[in-house]
């Protein structure tokens, strides 16, 4: 790194501890209240830093992994240091090039154990011709990548350093709670062993289905930078509580969010790596959409809390456990589903053939469902859903109110669609205001009316029919390879007649 990138990339971050006093009304003659006292990190510090290793990963692009290339789409490349972290969140969408690709990547990492396993993050190391550490006593070692998961960013290293090496202890994330301190160590721009701390600020936070869908981040404030990546997260016990790996900027820098993967994610992945040389998950095989207001107000709910089944895959334990389209998941084996969001982690991290009990709303009734967890495909895809031939007598129909004709769907649109004989009906033409500022087009699926299974034009028109100005019709709409739930309100004035 140059002297002029090295002065416009580093920031420099003042860290003050003050006591939060306050001027407080003090009873005449009584004694002042005594101050908070403040940790003193030096004991982590000392004791740990010495497992803390700064890690280098050389490329020259020969070791790229087939397929890898599409993957780096909408990412910077992480191995640069000026760029290692600009990616994680709103990365520039750019394409290496191969004179980019021939660069160095710099990032952290901490020795588990004293035979030389070392954790540190996938995309540190991910297709490096070369990995070399660095331990505190400066000596450096040659790292070979026993395995690493993109899916949850975490790689596992091994060096061998003729000797017992110094290890962290491994704490329990699932104790955390917000307002703890927390501390990080580190090699943010290259500097060796910096110490950062702050407090964890959230926990089970999920980032959605585009970043990393099957881990529920730690958020603290503590300051992390590029070159943090793969470094430990200390609880005051001085005990690893996680992995820190992202963070919350269109820069590059610090804006006060971090996000760590909770170190028993990160263990299970070692676990795993090593007892099979590769990670699996669980899988339930239901496509999901957030519980919109539209929603609330047709199904009569209490709030927006839980994720709503849009799609089940055929042959996948939601199948089998009689899991219907239609149906609010509320909770997880007793964890509470606020969001759609909340479900893929607790799934994910599940073995397969596990039985895990759902509690879902059906028809206004809440009702415990036992399902069998599947494997998911290591690519992290899910099972696509298999279409069946058979062709439907054609016919047409529609609801004037909601300004939709809809016809019967032929047998190519079942099967590219995965559609069953007898299931969907398909938007012929879009007819009035109330449908088109809904965004439907023609072509797309509608397969429930108010949580009711159409499979034919006739269908429809009986289960829309009804419909009263004012009242929400509650559809579910495949568009693509997509489904979700679209909220249609009756207009005023309108008969909710069909055509």
């Amino acid at each position: 790194m140059s002297r002029m990138n090295l002065r416009r990339a580093v920031c420099c971050a003042l860290v003050s501890l003050a006591v939060a006093g306050g001027a407080q009304a003090q009873t005449p003659g009584a004694a002042p209240a005594p101050a908070a006292s403040l940790p003193d990190f030096t004991g982590i510090v000392q004791k740990n830093a010495p497992a803390v290793v700064h890690v280098e990963a050389k490329y020259t692009g020969k070791s790229a992994r087939k397929g890898r290339t599409a993957q780096m789409q909408g990412r910077a490349m992480p191995d640069d240091p000026q760029m290692e972290m600009f990616r994680r969140f709103f990365g520039m969408p750019m394409m290496p090039s191969p004179e980019e690709q021939k660069r160095t990547s710099l990032g952290s990492g901490f020795i588990i154990s004293s035979d030389g396993y070392i954790l540190t993050n996938a995309h540190v190391v991910d297709d490096a011709d070369t990995v070399t550490v660095r331990l505190q006593d400066r000596r450096t070692l040659t790292a070979k990548v026993v395995g690493s998961d993109p899916q949850y960013d975490i790689a596992l290293l091994k060096v061998d350093a003729g000797g017992s090496l110094p290890a962290v202890s491994i704490g329990d994330s699932r104790t955390l709670k917000p307002g703890q301190w927390v501390l990080a160590i580190g090699s943010p721009f290259g500097f060796d062993y910096t110490v950062t701390q702050g407090i964890v600020s959230a926990v089970g936070r999920n980032l959605g289905s585009q970043d990393q869908p099957y881990t529920s981040f730690i958020q603290t404030d503590v300051p992390i930078n590029r070159g943090n990546s793969g470094g430990p997260l200390f609880d005051l016990q001085g005990r690893v509580v996680g992995v820190n790996s992202q963070i919350y900027s269109n820069t590059g820098g610090y804006l006060g969010v971090a996000f760590s993967i909770p170190i028993d994610v990160a263990m299970n992945v070692v676990k795993q790596i090593k007892e099979k040389g590769f990670v699996t998950r669980g899988q339930l095989g239901v496509m999901m959409a957030p519980i919109t207001d539209d929603m609330v107000k047709a199904f009569k709910l209490g709030s927006n809390s839980g994720a709503a089944v849009v799609q089940v895959s055929p042959g996948s334990g939601a199948e089998k456990a009689g899991l219907k389209p239609g149906d609010i998941i509320l909770a997880y084996n007793g964890q509470a589903i606020s969001q759609v969001a909340d479900l893929p982690p607790l799934v994910g991290i599940t073995p397969p053939d596990t039985k895990s009990t759902l509690q879902i709303l059906r028809d206004g009734k809440k009702q415990d469902v036992t399902v069998t967890i599947s494997e998911m495909k290591r690519d992290g895809k899910a099972v696509p859903a298999s279409g069946e031939g058979g062709d439907m007598p054609a016919a047409r129909g529609g609801s004037s109110a909601l300004g939709l004709a809809v016809e019967d769907a032929d047998s190519e649109t079942r099967q590219q669609l995965g559609l069953k004989s007898g299931e969907g009906v398909v938007i012929s033409q879009v007819t009035g205001p109330v449908a088109a500022r809904a965004g439907l087009q023609p072509g797309d699926v509608i397969l429930m009316v108010n949580q009711q299974r159409v499979g034919s034009a006739v269908a429809f028109r009986e289960a829309t029919k009804s419909a009263k100005p004012g009242e929400t019709v509650l559809l579910l709409v495949r568009h693509g390879d997509q489904a979700g739930f679209v909220g249609l309100t009756v207009p005023s004035g309108k008969d909710g007649g069909d055509e």
